[in-house]
């Protein structure tokens, strides 16, 4: 499997989003439950069908850009208020990036660490380690990089992002993830409840770090991404739930800035499950 993703990670993006924009309608297609699933979350969002119809294919172009991502040659990528970064370098502080399954989330960092590894400033991501051996390997191995490193949802990987931002360095999370039972509260999410993460408001009160929102928007052409940057306005509540409920409600509007790029098909609304390999909150 490795050698294929290599192997298609010297195509052209162009070509690469082309023909993840048919994978995306075919399974699409193939698939009622995804159907059903990303008609109700749209819906339930407020959109119509013809608002967020081209989601279709971005999530397929997401599967298929993966390669390049991971393997290939770096792609072109512009910047909308990168000062914000700068702004909090100079603070001195650590920054948690806080990305909703929007756009290119694999390209944020990414980007962020081309631009500032060299400064000295690196950025770990947290992410939930696949249940297939063949792709755990994988995406461990294409997710360390120069100035990028990977820290599974494990203990240990929560204090992995704990020292990083301790240090001054940054960090990548995708809040609107579902957590392990016991690891989260019921909050609204597009008017839904929505079992969420503590986890970002816990590491932010306990570092001090700043708060950036972000997401890398695909650009038409397979002509490469945008990373958008945004502030979080309000300071953080002390109460599990009103923080992620001020976290959701960013998610929210950084989902509205380009609703078709969202995946609508994440079963965003489903039950947690119990997961041994973290510890209960409070326990960092």
């Amino acid at each position: 499997m490795e050698s294929l993703f290599k192997s298609l990670a010297g195509l052209p993006l162009p070509l690469l989003h082309g023909l993840g924009a048919a994978l995306g309608w075919l399974a699409y297609m193939l698939s009622p439950t995804y159907r059903r699933r990303f008609a109700t979350n749209s819906r339930l969002a407020g959109y119509t069908p013809s608002q967020v119809r081209g989601s279709v294919a971005h999530a397929g172009r997401m599967v298929a850009e993966l390669p390049r991502l991971w393997w290939g040659a770096p792609v072109p990528i512009q910047w909308d208020g990168v000062s914000l970064i700068d702004e909090a370098h100079a603070s001195g502080k650590g920054i948690v990036f806080l990305t909703p399954h929007l756009g290119c989330f694999e390209v944020t960092a990414q980007a962020y660490a081309q631009r500032y590894a060299p400064q000295g400033k690196a950025i770990t991501v947290l992410y939930r380690p696949a249940r297939k051996a063949w792709l755990q390997s994988l995406m461990s191995q294409s997710r360390h990089r120069s100035g990028l490193t990977a820290a599974p949802a494990t203990l240990a990987g929560v204090k992995t992002l704990v020292k990083a931002l301790r240090s001054g360095q940054a960090l990548g999370i995708l809040p609107d993830q579902v957590p392990p039972l016991g690891l989260g509260v019921w909050s609204s999410f597009f008017g839904q409840p929505a079992y969420s993460m503590t986890l970002p408001a816990r590491l932010v009160k306990q570092t001090g770090a700043t708060i950036l929102l972000a997401w890398g928007e695909r650009l038409p052409g397979g002509k490469g991404y945008c990373v958008h940057l945004r502030p979080f306005a309000k300071e953080l509540s002390d109460t599990p739930e009103q923080s992620a409920a001020q976290i959701n409600a960013a998610m929210e509007s950084l989902v509205r800035e380009c609703p078709k790029q969202y995946l609508w098909g994440y079963a965003r609304y489903k039950q947690p499950r119990a997961d041994d390999m973290l510890s209960p909150p409070g326990s960092l």
